[in-house]
This record gives structure tokens, C-alpha cells and sequence, in this order.
């Protein structure tokens, strides 16, 4: 369900659902074992799920390589861009 005030963005809630299936596909069972195979801090990566935090351009290349989608879908999963649908 997308929020009227911010388009078509992502919310923390759906973010948090698509991280998780994510995850669930990939084999990485927490939030730990994924910000230690992207090589940052788990509280700042589940501020980036709950959209409090952007991650900077040097994080959002690790993240597509682990979580194996494009720049753009992180991104709009992240809700700092507006989804296409």
C-alpha cells in the first residue's frame, strides 16, 4: 500500500516485507548476517529499511551485489525514488 503524501514510494512497511522476502529467497536469515556480508553496521542498515537514514552512494553498490538487484530497485525499495507501477 503506498502513502498519497510521498507518490508512488515505498513505505518503511513495505520495504521491510520486501527486504525480508529478499532475504528469505537469497539464504540470509538476519539483519547481522546481511550487514556483515555488505561490510556495514546492522542499526544503520534497518535504518535504511525504515527509511529514516538515505544510504550513501558507496553503500548502494554492496547492497544490489548482495541482495542481486539493480541500483534502481534498491533504491525505489528504499523509497528514495518513486516506483514505476
Amino acid at each position: 500500500m503506498r502513502t498519497r503524501e510521498s507518490g508512488n514510494r515505498y513505505t518503511p512497511e513495505e520495504t521491510s516485507e520486501w527486504i525480508s522476502k529478499r532475504m528469505e529467497k537469497l539464504g540470509i536469515n538476519t539483519y547481522e548476517e546481511l550487514a556483515e556480508i555488505v561490510g556495514i553496521d546492522r542499526g544503520t542498515l534497518s535504518r535504511y529499511f525504515r527509511h529514516e537514514r538515505r544510504p550513501s552512494i558507496d553503500v548502494i553498490a554492496p547492497l544490489c551485489e548482495v541482495l542481486n538487484v539493480s541500483p534502481e530497485t534498491m533504491l525505489t525499495v528504499l523509497g528514495a525514488i518513486d516506483s514505476k507501477s
